[in-house]
């Protein structure tokens, strides 16, 4: 996704090897417009799927997954990283390990926002090591849900997360895919030489 591609390149910052900052437009201040195409771009790509709900991660997943479902008129879910009063039982629930946080988080869903009828697409922001989508699909099974595939706004290409992924058989499609951070620049997958 060019649009992407070149957000990546004029904003994003190489912190290490293996990190990549992208907060002026995805998971700190949010560009609305990208947002939008993004949304767009993932209904494109799944347009050959039936998908009655959208499950994401707080928070960073959260804007592209509301695009994508106002473009094909499917609720959002998004599973929660913290307790609260409001949503104490009836829950599907894993574990998170975050590669860039290095912490490891109980996610969870309440259990009266999916079930066995539907098909999820499960969309975040980043995709390293594959942890989140791991939790993700381990909410869904617990759900009996079908997850028709995974929509990824950047992934890491040089970590395994994508490779085991789709090496289990799991459909994923990711909008950009950097297949390196060395030197401090971004090489996209499409860009090897």
């Amino acid at each position: 996704m060019k649009l992407l591609h070149d957000k990546i390149m004029q904003e994003g910052k190489v912190l290490s090897s293996s990190v990549l900052k992208v907060d002026s437009f995805l998971n700190h201040q949010i560009d609305p417009q990208l947002m939008k195409e993004i949304g767009h771009e993932f209904a494109n790509r799944f347009s050959d799927q039936i998908i009655t709900k959208v499950l994401t991660i707080e928070s960073s997943g959260i804007a592209p997954s509301v695009m994508l479902g106002l473009e094909i008129g499917a609720p959002v879910v998004f599973a929660r990283k913290r307790k609260s009063l409001t949503l104490s039982d009836n829950l599907y629930s894993s574990k998170v390990h975050s590669f860039t946080k290095n912490e490891t988080n109980d996610i969870s869903v309440s259990r009266n926002f999916l079930n066995a009828d539907d098909n999820v697409l499960i969309v975040d922001d980043f995709l390293a090591n594959g942890e989140a989508v791991k939790g993700l699909l381990d909410i869904a099974s617990q759900a009996g849900a079908n997850v028709v595939g995974v929509g990824i706004v950047i992934e890491k290409g040089f970590q395994d997360g994508g490779k085991l992924l789709r090496q289990q058989g799991i459909r994923v499609e990711s909008l950009a895919i950097v297949n390196s951070l060395e030197d401090g620049k971004v090489t996209f997958a499409e860009d090897r030489a």
